[in-house]
């Protein structure tokens, strides 16, 4: 599993193309290496609580302030991860549909102490020596940098290449398989974003160290959707329950399509997928809402459905 962390705020714009229709930006991280990625963070909760939870430490600066627990130099967080919780099975992130509700309200937990890190206590060294490899076949600039943001901020360092598909082997005809066994030999991690649907799948399964999709062509993009989905929660206290409306290209938009699977994961949430003929929505995802009781409705009058709903989603049409 990662630590997923974010300081995420509320916005109204899209980014670029993997963050297009995001409710939130990440300036903290989505997703941080670990040997089997499975050191998530908290503090010390009581002795009760902590029953059938793995512990791990993590020393960070505390800028002078006393330590939290007598016998403890800098600041002692320990992990919050049940035993039974999905996320200690989990390696690779490829897609939304790997997650359960109990695995997202898990991560959400660590989440919040992961913000509490960033915005208190400094550098963090629980990825101290470890690599990550951020290998990006497409633009991008927030993805990217939070990524990379969180690998620091983890203690962890970074070897990243912008854009593999001009400047790496895969210009020699390299297949992306041969790519990832070789930079697997390099990293503790990769983070991969591709142009073509499936590719991350394709990716993970050739590879022997855990791997995280920012991103694959149409397909999708499972670490937005997480931060969307934290984002809502955060904002309005709760997803169970709630209407959103996804606006714009939602035929191509991969977040669109992520985020959908992860609220059909919720108690009476209802879609609006508003969108001109051409850019509606895939026939999978209706079918999975369907399949999973989540009312959903097609509309193409943005005002009426606005005033309907708890969250628009805001996406472009995409190149």
């Amino acid at each position: 599993t990662f630590p997923l962390s974010a300081r995420a705020r509320t916005q109204t714009q899209g980014a670029d193309e993997s963050e297009r229709g995001s409710v939130a930006a990440a300036e903290g991280s989505r997703s941080a290496a670990g040997e089997r990625m499975t050191r998530l963070v908290t503090t010390a909760p009581s002795a009760g609580a902590m029953r059938g939870f793995r512990f791990a430490s993590c020393r960070c600066a505390n800028a002078g302030r006393p330590p939290r627990r007598e016998g403890h130099r800098g600041v002692a967080t320990r992990a919050l991860v049940s035993e039974n919780s999905g996320l200690q099975k989990l390696t690779s992130v490829v897609e939304s549909q790997q997650f359960d509700r109990a695995m997202l309200e898990d991560l959400f937990e660590v989440t919040r102490e992961m913000e509490r890190i960033t915005n208190e206590d400094g550098e963090c060294k629980l990825l101290s020596g470890k690599v990550m490899g951020t290998l990006f076949y497409e633009p991008s600039t927030r993805t990217r940098l939070s990524f990379e943001t969180a690998m620091c901020r983890l203690g962890g360092k970074v070897v990243s290449t912008e854009n593999a598909r001009e400047f790496s082997s895969v210009a020699k005809g390299e297949t992306l398989e041969d790519t990832i066994r070789t930079l697997e030999q390099y990293v503790d991690m990769i983070v991969l974003r591709h142009f073509q649907a499936g590719s991350a799948r394709i990716a993970a399964d050739a590879a022997s160290v855990p791997l995280v999709s920012a991103g694959d062509g149409p397909g999708q993009h499972p670490t937005q959707a997480l931060l969307d989905l934290y984002t809502i929660q955060k904002e309005l206290g709760r997803i169970d329950g709630t209407k959103v409306a996804l606006v714009g290209d939602l035929a191509n938009g991969r977040t669109a399509r992520s985020l959908a699977y992860v609220l059909s994961k919720f108690d009476q949430v209802k879609l609006y997928f508003v969108a001109p003929d051409v850019a509606r929505i895939g026939e999978d995802i209706k079918e999975h809402l369907s399949e999973n009781n989540i009312a959903w409705e097609e509309a193409d009058d943005l005002a009426s459905v606005a005033k309907e709903v708890d969250v628009l989603y805001q996406t472009r049409i995409q190149k």
